[in-house]
């Protein structure tokens, strides 16, 4: 399992080399510190999703309600905030943890405790937060951000003047949540579980694994990610608009199964989710400084997830299209 996800990652790093050493030869800007950090700004947000959906699909699930809920999330967090006379950076990730946490949790709940099939609860559980969402706020923005989550925290300043680079805030908050998902999903017996789990559900339960803490981690984890990024989001932006991450969900899912997961659980892996969405994020890139039409990336997004849907279906498509399996062959 870990060596099949080590060549995925080692394909895809392969791959984003080759695309980032063509397209700096197609376009002069490419290959420039500034596109660098401007690409790991825009992304970080992206890249929290991703390795907080990861773990999700590995254990079996899916989810595409982490974006709204992190437009949920932003916004309860910025008015809260606003109406505690400001707030600061502990009490915003701690607030924006906790009610994503919540909102996650409330999908597991939905999945385990009423049988729910986690596509339908997470697509009942998107329209549900986005409708409310815009239904109570009547879908205006919030301009005036507490000063703290409006002033940018730079990381990092490389050149100056019009040539300036800067690495903000997002990107460390990005690097501690992928480095804490990689530990727990690799260096851990709990992430071995989770592997298990998402490999043969009922094999784990037999064996004593709580379906009820796998579910729970795995749909509790990406809603915190989804706080996180939610914030991040904002803070990037500086206003929160209810409808800003609205259709991010399917971009995410795109790159995490281009990274090696499975719609049927049990494969995956945190660097794989990271390079995803990078290719993905340079693939863009590289066709806006072509000028290349935008709906092309949308193109590109939907055969990646038609190509995973069919390759995790692969047992049931193969007789379809006459091929057989060893067993087949032999008789």
């Amino acid at each position: 399992m870990r060596k099949a996800a080590s060549s995925v990652e080692g394909i895809l790093f392969a791959i984003l080399l080759a695309l980032c050493v063509v397209l700096s030869l197609a376009a002069d800007s490419f290959f420039s510190v500034q596109n660098a950090f401007d690409l790991l700004n825009n992304q970080s947000v992206n890249i929290i999703f991703a390795v907080g959906l990861v773990v999700v699909l590995i254990a079996g699930g899916i989810d595409i309600s982490f974006s709204v809920a992190a437009s949920v999330v932003q916004y309860v967090v910025v008015v809260m905030m606003i109406r505690i006379g400001g707030g600061n950076w502990l009490f915003g990730f701690a607030a924006a943890m906790a009610c994503g946490l919540t909102l996650g949790l409330f999908n597991a709940f939905l999945i385990h405790r009423l049988r729910i099939v986690s596509i339908i609860a997470s697509i009942g559980t998107f329209n549900l937060f986005f409708g409310l969402l815009m239904y109570l706020t009547r879908g205006r923005s919030i301009y005036a951000i507490p000063d703290w989550l409006d002033e940018r925290v730079a990381l990092l300043t490389v050149g100056a003047d019009r040539a300036q680079a800067t690495l903000y805030l997002p990107a460390l908050v990005m690097l501690v949540v992928v480095a804490v998902t990689w530990f727990i999903l690799a260096k851990t017996g709990f992430g071995r579980l989770v592997y298990g789990f998402g490999s043969d559900p009922e094999a784990a339960r037999r064996s004593g694994v709580r379906i009820a803490v796998m579910q729970g981690f795995a749909y509790g984890w990406l809603g915190l990610c989804a706080g996180i990024a939610g914030l991040m989001q904002a803070h990037m932006v500086r206003e929160v608009v209810p409808n800003a991450l609205y259709g991010r969900e399917l971009d995410v899912l795109a790159a995490v199964v281009l990274g090696g997961a499975v719609l049927g659980g049990g494969r995956g892996s945190v660097p794989g989710a990271v390079l995803g969405v990078l290719l993905l994020a340079v693939v863009q890139n590289g066709l806006n400084l072509l000028g290349v039409t935008p709906y092309a990336f949308k193109a590109i997004v939907g055969a990646i997830i038609l190509i995973a849907v069919t390759f995790t279906n692969f047992d049931k498509v193969a007789p379809l299209i006459g091929l057989s399996n060893r067993k087949a062959r032999a008789t």
